[in-house]
């Protein structure tokens, strides 16, 4: 696999483990890029007797994040080799078989427009608790939020042909949250996933890992806000709206007319929101599609909240309203993930 570069992104390392584990690659694999993204002078020369190994290593003078060191390799990459057909990253702490990592480069040759995932078994009994109930979390988020079903969201053993290195260079984040929005990435750019299972290794514990759970977990989880946070402004706008004109209408079917005025105003605040900064796709075919969803759910949200208005009387009108809309607005979400602002961002 002379054309498939090893990435190691790398910071303050153990240097025995490190050492082990970059032998072992180094019998299989004579394309390896160690990044020294602003390890600690006492390591200085350990990563000499790397480059002394023929092992390439790129320097960040300072820590710049993971993610900033995975976008620099790939474009130091693509510069130097021209005729590169793609790299696999992989973690320094030992915790990534070299079997899995030329599992994960060969996928990346037969599979030239995908991202490649290798993904763990984390209900093996020697995941920590945080890594196990962390991946419940996120992964849940994803397919709830993205629409996306991943086994592994937080893998650092990935694959990325030429194809795909090229495209995630722009892809925004520089510690951790870049391999998130990478996933995210992928669903906004229609690019296959295809997860691989590897096997699953965790040394110490994984006390090794520069992942700090409070930050790096705040970095991560502030990427799905824009999903909610629309939506859910959209329908506080759309509830205060409800409220101010059912209680100003004095005419007989003022649940349905309160209903429309307050759509009206709200969908447009709502479009712009979705189309601009969540989904990232303005075009007319989105436009129609969006208000022919909108005019649905305005009327199927008007008639059931008037038909159980009737049916439960004494029940507060507003209150049958959030709860009618909240169910719509799950239905919702998904609705113009997948149809309405689904394809090409321009």
């Amino acid at each position: 696999m002379k054309d498939i570069f090893i990435v190691v992104p790398t910071l303050d390392p153990d240097e025995k483990i490190m050492e082990t584990f970059i032998n072992d690659l180094h019998k299989e694999f004579n394309n390896i890029l160690i990044v020294n993204d602003g390890s600690a002078e006492i390591h200085d020369d350990f990563f000499k007797s790397l480059e002394k190994k023929g092992l390439e290593v790129f320097k960040h003078y300072k820590n710049l994040g993971k993610g900033r060191a995975i976008k620099n390799a790939f474009n130091y990459l693509l510069n130097k080799y021209p005729n590169i057909k793609g790299c696999v990253t992989c973690d320094c702490d030992g915790q990534h078989s070299v079997k899995d990592i030329k599992k994960i480069a060969k996928a990346v040759l037969d599979n030239k427009e995908s991202l490649i995932l290798g993904v763990r078994d984390f209900d093996q009994d020697n995941v920590p608790f945080k890594s196990h109930y962390g991946n419940i979390i996120t992964r849940n988020i994803f397919k709830i939020l993205i629409g996306l079903d991943i086994t592994d969201t937080q893998t650092g053993l990935r694959g990325f042909s030429k194809y795909v290195m090229y495209k995630f260079i722009d892809v925004e984040g520089e510690r951790f949250e870049y391999e998130t929005n990478m996933l995210i990435s992928c669903k906004e750019e229609d690019i296959d996933i295809d997860e691989i299972p590897i096997e699953t290794i965790y040394i110490n514990s994984n006390s090794n890992s520069h992942f700090h759970p409070l930050k790096d977990s705040i970095l991560i989880y502030r990427l799905f806000a824009k999903y909610f946070l629309s939506s859910f402004s959209s329908f506080i706008v759309d509830i205060i709206l409800f409220c101010i004109f059912f209680d100003i209408l004095g005419i007989k079917s003022k649940i349905l007319a309160a209903t429309i005025l307050a759509r009206i105003v709200s969908s447009i605040y709502n479009y712009i929101i979705n189309s601009k900064l969540v989904f990232k796709n303005v075009s007319l075919s989105s436009l129609i599609k969006y208000y022919v969803l909108a005019i649905i759910q305005m009327f199927m949200s008007g008639c059931f909240v008037t038909y159980l208005s009737f049916l439960l009387k004494g029940f507060p009108v507003v209150a049958i309203k959030i709860i009618v809309d909240t169910l719509l607005w799950v239905i919702n979400l998904v609705i113009l993930r997948e149809f309405v602002f689904k394809g090409k961002k321009k």
